[in-house]
Protein backbone atom coordinates (compact mmCIF):
# COMPACT_ATOMS: atom_id res chain seq x y z
CA UNK A 1 0.00 0.00 0.00
CA UNK A 2 1.21 3.23 -0.81
CA UNK A 3 1.68 6.02 1.77
CA UNK A 4 -0.04 8.71 2.19
CA UNK A 5 0.54 12.38 1.36
CA UNK A 6 -0.56 15.75 3.04
CA UNK A 7 -0.08 19.08 1.10
CA UNK A 8 -0.81 22.47 1.37
CA UNK A 9 -0.18 24.73 -1.25
CA UNK A 10 -0.10 28.68 0.60
CA UNK A 11 -0.23 31.16 -2.83
CA UNK A 12 -2.31 31.72 -5.72
CA UNK A 13 1.22 31.06 -8.03
CA UNK A 14 1.25 27.76 -6.47
CA UNK A 15 -2.20 26.53 -7.43
CA UNK A 16 -2.24 28.07 -11.06
CA UNK A 17 0.81 25.68 -11.77
CA UNK A 18 -1.50 22.38 -11.06
CA UNK A 19 -1.75 22.18 -14.89
CA UNK A 20 1.76 20.75 -14.91
CA UNK A 21 0.73 18.35 -11.81
CA UNK A 22 -0.51 15.17 -12.60
CA UNK A 23 -3.74 14.90 -10.01
CA UNK A 24 -5.51 11.79 -11.27
CA UNK A 25 -5.08 10.43 -7.48
CA UNK A 26 -4.81 13.52 -6.13
CA UNK A 27 -8.22 14.60 -3.66
CA UNK A 28 -7.90 18.10 -3.51
CA UNK A 29 -9.97 20.68 -0.77
CA UNK A 30 -9.86 24.34 -2.14
CA UNK A 31 -10.51 27.12 0.78
CA UNK A 32 -11.20 30.80 0.39
CA UNK A 33 -12.54 31.40 3.63
CA UNK A 34 -13.38 34.86 2.94
CA UNK A 35 -15.41 34.06 1.03
CA UNK A 36 -16.36 32.28 -2.23
CA UNK A 37 -16.13 28.49 -0.53
CA UNK A 38 -17.99 29.62 2.59
CA UNK A 39 -20.43 31.34 0.22
CA UNK A 40 -20.92 28.32 -2.07
CA UNK A 41 -21.41 26.18 0.95
CA UNK A 42 -24.49 28.60 2.59
CA UNK A 43 -25.92 28.94 -0.91
CA UNK A 44 -26.15 25.06 -1.26
CA UNK A 45 -27.08 25.02 2.32
CA UNK A 46 -30.00 27.56 1.87
CA UNK A 47 -31.37 24.97 -1.43
CA UNK A 48 -29.53 26.62 -4.46
CA UNK A 49 -29.53 23.72 -7.15
CA UNK A 50 -26.16 23.61 -8.14
CA UNK A 51 -23.00 26.22 -8.84
CA UNK A 52 -20.78 26.87 -11.84
CA UNK A 53 -17.84 28.05 -11.09
CA UNK A 54 -15.78 30.26 -13.79
CA UNK A 55 -12.73 31.90 -14.01
CA UNK A 56 -13.80 35.55 -16.20
CA UNK A 57 -16.77 37.67 -15.89
CA UNK A 58 -16.76 37.29 -19.66
CA UNK A 59 -17.99 33.24 -19.37
CA UNK A 60 -20.88 34.00 -16.97
CA UNK A 61 -22.23 36.50 -19.40
CA UNK A 62 -21.76 33.90 -21.60
CA UNK A 63 -23.75 31.16 -19.86
CA UNK A 64 -26.41 33.87 -18.90
CA UNK A 65 -26.89 34.30 -22.48
CA UNK A 66 -28.11 30.91 -23.23
CA UNK A 67 -29.45 30.04 -20.06
CA UNK A 68 -31.71 33.42 -18.87
CA UNK A 69 -32.36 31.10 -15.54
CA UNK A 70 -29.31 30.86 -13.74
CA UNK A 71 -28.24 34.02 -11.26
CA UNK A 72 -25.29 35.42 -11.75
CA UNK A 73 -23.06 35.88 -8.54
CA UNK A 74 -19.29 37.02 -7.97
CA UNK A 75 -16.82 39.90 -7.30
CA UNK A 76 -13.84 41.88 -7.88
CA UNK A 77 -12.35 43.71 -5.30
CA UNK A 78 -14.38 42.88 -2.97
CA UNK A 79 -17.53 44.11 -4.15
CA UNK A 80 -20.38 42.77 -6.60
CA UNK A 81 -19.75 42.98 -10.17
CA UNK A 82 -22.01 45.72 -11.76
CA UNK A 83 -23.23 46.83 -15.07
CA UNK A 84 -19.65 49.24 -15.67
CA UNK A 85 -17.57 45.71 -15.88
CA UNK A 86 -20.12 43.83 -17.60
CA UNK A 87 -20.65 46.26 -20.21
CA UNK A 88 -24.47 45.32 -20.08
CA UNK A 89 -25.68 44.12 -16.71
CA UNK A 90 -25.34 43.82 -12.74
CA UNK A 91 -24.94 40.58 -11.19
CA UNK A 92 -27.85 39.43 -9.76
CA UNK A 93 -25.85 38.91 -6.16
CA UNK A 94 -21.90 39.34 -4.94
CA UNK A 95 -20.48 37.64 -2.63
CA UNK A 96 -21.56 37.65 0.76
CA UNK A 97 -22.61 34.37 2.18
CA UNK A 98 -25.63 36.68 3.74
CA UNK A 99 -26.96 37.39 0.42
CA UNK A 100 -27.44 34.05 -0.48
CA UNK A 101 -30.73 33.44 1.51
CA UNK A 102 -33.00 30.44 0.86
CA UNK A 103 -35.65 32.81 -0.49
CA UNK A 104 -33.04 33.74 -3.07
CA UNK A 105 -31.05 30.79 -4.50
CA UNK A 106 -33.98 27.80 -3.70
CA UNK A 107 -33.78 25.68 -6.56
CA UNK A 108 -31.62 28.30 -8.40
CA UNK A 109 -28.49 27.40 -10.22
CA UNK A 110 -25.88 30.10 -9.60
CA UNK A 111 -22.94 30.75 -12.09
CA UNK A 112 -19.96 32.22 -10.10
CA UNK A 113 -16.95 34.22 -10.52
CA UNK A 114 -14.38 35.73 -8.22
CA UNK A 115 -11.23 36.78 -7.77
CA UNK A 116 -9.35 33.77 -6.84
CA UNK A 117 -11.69 31.29 -5.41
CA UNK A 118 -13.35 30.08 -8.44
CA UNK A 119 -9.82 30.15 -10.08
CA UNK A 120 -8.41 27.98 -7.31
CA UNK A 121 -11.53 25.40 -7.95
CA UNK A 122 -11.11 25.49 -12.03
CA UNK A 123 -7.38 24.82 -11.56
CA UNK A 124 -8.31 21.38 -10.02
CA UNK A 125 -10.37 20.30 -12.54
CA UNK A 126 -8.25 16.92 -13.36
CA UNK A 127 -7.81 16.01 -9.88
CA UNK A 128 -9.88 12.90 -8.52
CA UNK A 129 -12.13 14.82 -6.08
CA UNK A 130 -11.75 18.68 -5.53
CA UNK A 131 -13.95 19.14 -2.00
CA UNK A 132 -15.11 22.62 -1.13
CA UNK A 133 -13.54 23.57 2.05
CA UNK A 134 -14.95 25.92 4.63
CA UNK A 135 -14.86 26.32 8.68
CA UNK A 136 -18.91 25.74 8.15
CA UNK A 137 -18.40 22.04 7.28
CA UNK A 138 -15.05 21.34 8.37
CA UNK A 139 -16.22 18.34 10.69
CA UNK A 140 -18.01 16.92 7.90
CA UNK A 141 -15.03 17.17 5.50
CA UNK A 142 -12.49 15.78 7.98
CA UNK A 143 -15.07 12.62 8.57
CA UNK A 144 -15.31 12.09 4.87
CA UNK A 145 -11.52 12.05 4.22
CA UNK A 146 -10.93 10.09 7.45
CA UNK A 147 -13.59 7.52 5.95
CA UNK A 148 -12.10 7.61 1.97
CA UNK A 149 -8.51 7.64 3.38
CA UNK A 150 -7.52 9.50 0.42
CA UNK A 151 -4.00 8.55 -0.33
CA UNK A 152 -2.79 11.94 -1.61
CA UNK A 153 -4.22 15.06 -0.12
CA UNK A 154 -3.67 18.20 -1.54
CA UNK A 155 -5.46 21.41 0.31
CA UNK A 156 -5.32 24.65 -1.78
CA UNK A 157 -5.52 28.26 0.01
CA UNK A 158 -7.09 30.25 -2.78
CA UNK A 159 -5.24 33.54 -1.51
CA UNK A 160 -6.00 37.33 -2.00
CA UNK A 161 -5.00 38.55 -5.48
CA UNK A 162 -1.34 37.24 -5.48
CA UNK A 163 -1.00 36.60 -2.12
CA UNK A 164 -1.58 34.18 0.26
CA UNK A 165 -4.17 35.02 2.60
CA UNK A 166 -4.00 34.06 6.47
CA UNK A 167 -7.46 32.75 7.08
CA UNK A 168 -7.28 30.16 4.16
CA UNK A 169 -4.24 28.62 5.93
CA UNK A 170 -5.85 29.17 9.35
CA UNK A 171 -8.74 26.46 7.61
CA UNK A 172 -5.82 24.18 5.97
CA UNK A 173 -4.35 23.99 9.37
CA UNK A 174 -7.60 23.23 11.27
CA UNK A 175 -8.54 20.41 8.48
CA UNK A 176 -4.77 18.79 9.26
CA UNK A 177 -4.84 19.54 12.69
CA UNK A 178 -8.38 16.73 12.79
CA UNK A 179 -7.11 14.81 10.16
CA UNK A 180 -3.15 14.38 11.53
CA UNK A 181 -3.69 10.98 12.75
CA UNK A 182 -4.66 9.53 9.99
CA UNK A 183 -1.38 10.86 7.89
CA UNK A 184 1.30 10.95 10.70
CA UNK A 185 2.66 7.84 9.54
CA UNK A 186 2.79 8.72 5.58
CA UNK A 187 4.78 11.81 3.90
CA UNK A 188 3.35 15.24 5.59
CA UNK A 189 4.87 18.33 4.19
CA UNK A 190 6.52 21.31 5.58
CA UNK A 191 3.34 23.05 4.24
CA UNK A 192 0.77 20.80 5.97
CA UNK A 193 2.94 21.27 9.54
CA UNK A 194 3.42 24.72 9.35
CA UNK A 195 -0.67 25.38 8.61
CA UNK A 196 -1.27 22.92 11.48
CA UNK A 197 1.10 25.06 13.38
CA UNK A 198 -0.20 28.28 12.38
CA UNK A 199 -3.88 27.05 13.57
CA UNK A 200 -2.56 25.77 16.85
CA UNK A 201 -0.97 29.17 17.54
CA UNK A 202 -4.72 30.62 17.22
CA UNK A 203 -7.52 28.31 17.78
CA UNK A 204 -8.30 29.65 21.40
CA UNK A 205 -9.91 33.11 19.41
CA UNK A 206 -9.98 31.91 15.90
CA UNK A 207 -12.25 35.43 15.09
CA UNK A 208 -9.67 37.60 16.23
CA UNK A 209 -7.06 35.91 14.36
CA UNK A 210 -9.20 36.14 11.24
CA UNK A 211 -9.65 40.27 12.38
CA UNK A 212 -5.95 40.36 11.99
CA UNK A 213 -5.92 39.51 8.59
CA UNK A 214 -5.88 41.26 5.32
CA UNK A 215 -8.91 39.85 4.09
CA UNK A 216 -10.37 40.43 7.48
CA UNK A 217 -9.81 43.82 8.08
CA UNK A 218 -10.66 45.02 4.77
CA UNK A 219 -14.34 43.37 5.18
CA UNK A 220 -14.25 44.95 8.88
CA UNK A 221 -14.07 48.23 7.10
CA UNK A 222 -16.96 48.02 4.80
CA UNK A 223 -19.63 48.49 7.18
CA UNK A 224 -22.61 46.61 4.49
CA UNK A 225 -19.64 43.32 4.88
CA UNK A 226 -18.39 43.77 7.98
CA UNK A 227 -20.87 40.49 9.49
CA UNK A 228 -18.98 38.64 6.44
CA UNK A 229 -16.08 37.80 9.26
CA UNK A 230 -18.00 35.94 12.03
CA UNK A 231 -20.40 34.52 9.52
CA UNK A 232 -17.36 32.58 7.85
CA UNK A 233 -15.68 31.73 10.64
CA UNK A 234 -18.92 29.62 12.15
CA UNK A 235 -17.68 26.76 13.10
CA UNK A 236 -19.31 23.04 12.13
CA UNK A 237 -22.94 24.77 11.10
CA UNK A 238 -22.88 22.83 8.08
CA UNK A 239 -23.42 19.08 8.29
CA UNK A 240 -22.73 18.18 4.62
CA UNK A 241 -19.95 17.67 1.66
CA UNK A 242 -19.90 19.99 -1.54
CA UNK A 243 -17.69 18.77 -4.66
CA UNK A 244 -16.88 19.95 -7.61
CA UNK A 245 -17.59 16.99 -10.12
CA UNK A 246 -16.48 16.30 -13.22
CA UNK A 247 -19.04 18.47 -15.66
CA UNK A 248 -17.52 21.43 -13.85
CA UNK A 249 -20.18 22.14 -11.32
CA UNK A 250 -20.60 22.13 -7.59
CA UNK A 251 -23.18 19.76 -5.83
CA UNK A 252 -23.68 18.47 -2.76
CA UNK A 253 -22.25 15.11 -1.69
CA UNK A 254 -24.27 12.36 0.43
CA UNK A 255 -22.70 12.00 3.06
CA UNK A 256 -25.35 9.01 4.80
CA UNK A 257 -23.23 6.90 6.98
CA UNK A 258 -20.04 8.90 7.17
CA UNK A 259 -19.50 8.96 11.34
CA UNK A 260 -18.49 12.66 12.04
CA UNK A 261 -15.26 13.77 13.75
CA UNK A 262 -15.31 14.57 17.08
Amino acid sequence: MNPTCLEVLFTPAEFTGLSQRNLREVVCVVFDILRATSTMMTALANGAREILPVSEIAEALAIRRSRAEVLLAGERNGLRILAAQTGSIDFDLGNSPREFTPEKVRGKTIVMTTTNGTRALRACATARSTLIGSFLGMRALAAWIAQEKPVNLLLICSGTVDQAAYEDALAAGALCDLIWPDYASGRISDSARMARQIYAASKADILRAAADGRNGRRLLGIPELREDVPYCFQQDTIDFLARLDGEGVVRRVRTDGIKRKT
